[in-house]
């Protein structure tokens, strides 16, 4: 199945150049700001989006993006707003991969056939589902690539050769990689031990691998991209959402340029380095 995800590779690895994969939180801090903040990442520099789904208890997650959800939820934000959000993007961009990276609780809510229906009509092209292992992988990850929508899987530092395969068995779009052990923008990676490991999976599989967790900088981003098919910085972004509002939490002028301009320089380092 071509997909944005596969056309997007395959451009990059054209390009020589390594993935600049963003998240931010779906209607942090309220809907309207992640809506811009949203339609602003591609021309500042990403070549795939993770869509946070907001969650009351996001445990793979550190400070910064447990504080960004909760302030979403505050704002009103739902998974259905969330899609919508999503359909608006596609109105003016049909080529950027977008991903939706959560945990499984809001979408059994919706209900998985619902959710997947709707989701593939926004034009969500992949999910990052953290708490769903391969060995549950009838709930959501088959049914997910039977609708046309990737199923990316996580592999971490104690993903040992033994467990990788099963890992890997079901994974499609690409693999994520997290550099640290532990949550989400809680240290920076050893740059030298990321670029083994990222090695060591791609004995196992074709498909690109991904670094995130733990990447704030430009320099941190040429460091992952020497290595890695794409470089994911998430707990970078939110932290400039948050240092942006005012007092009462609510958007400034500042808060989508702060964002879109980190994005910028990022995407720089990311660049700098020619495959």
């Amino acid at each position: 199945m071509t997909s944005r995800l596969t056309a997007r590779f395959a451009a990059l690895a054209a390009e020589k150049r390594a993935a600049l994969v963003t998240f931010v939180t779906a209607g942090d801090p309220d809907i309207e700001t992640s809506a811009k903040i949203l339609a602003g990442l591609p021309a500042a520099g990403a070549d795939i989006i993770e869509f946070g789904m907001p969650f009351t208890d996001p445990m793979a997650d550190g400070p910064a993006i447990q504080a960004a959800g909760l302030r979403a939820l505050k704002a009103g934000m739902t998974l259905t707003k969330t899609l919508g959000v999503i359909r608006e993007f596609r109105k003016n961009d049909d080529a950027t991969p977008i991903i939706l990276m959560g945990y499984f609780n809001p979408i059994y809510i919706y209900g998985v056939e619902r959710f997947l229906v709707d989701a593939k009509a926004a034009g969500v092209d992949g999910l990052i589902v953290v708490d769903l292992p391969p060995e549950e992988d009838d709930e959501l990850c088959l049914p997910a690539l039977k609708a046309g929508i990737a199923f990316i899987r996580l592999a971490t530092p104690t993903t040992d050769d033994k467990r990788l395969p099963k890992v890997l068995q079901n994974t499609s779009g690409f693999v994520y990689y997290v550099s640290i052990t532990g949550i989400t923008g809680s240290a920076t990676p050893d740059f030298g031990v990321v670029a083994g490991a990222v090695g060591r999976i791609k004995q196992h599989t074709d498909l690109p691998v991904c670094v995130g967790f733990g990447v704030k900088t430009a320099e941190h981003a040429r460091a992952i991209a020497e290595g890695a098919d794409g470089v994911v910085v998430g707990s970078a972004l939110v932290e400039a959402v948050r240092s942006s509002l005012d007092a009462d939490n609510k958007a400034t002028e500042k808060t989508v340029p702060a964002v879109l301009a980190l994005v910028g320089d990022i995407a720089k380092g990311a660049r700098s380095v020619k495959k």
